[in-house]
């Protein structure tokens, strides 16, 4: 019985002859680093890519994406800017409403 990497491996040595591989969009273009795809959870990372692929994007991965770009806009803001202290407050607000998004989801059996 073949292991799962061989039948990765032969899954794509089978769309690479078939030319389907070379007629993905994103071919042939390096990926693009997706900080909310990082900070999603192991177990939610396929079930949440397939929906986005089916053109729906679950609530939860709108949270993740929020908070990276917080994250990345207080790591160049200054403490003593104006805005700060609003900025933090909603990505601790955030960051909570997403964990526990996510433990229900764990605790119901997933999607």
């Amino acid at each position: 019985m073949p292991t799962i990497d061989e039948q990765i491996a032969r899954a794509l040595e089978e769309s690479r002859k078939s030319g389907e591989l070379e007629s993905a969009k994103s071919w042939g273009k390096p990926l693009r680093e997706d900080r909310a795809f990082a900070d999603t959870p192991d177990e939610f990372r396929l079930p949440f890519k397939m929906l986005k692929d089916a053109g729906y994007i679950p609530p939860e991965v709108e949270m993740l994406k929020e908070i990276a770009a917080l994250q990345d806009e207080l790591a160049n803001l200054p403490s003593s800017a104006p805005s700060f202290e609003e900025k933090r407050a909603r990505l601790i607000d955030l960051r909570l409403k997403a964990a526990v998004r996510l433990e229900s989801m764990r605790r119901s059996g997933g999607l």
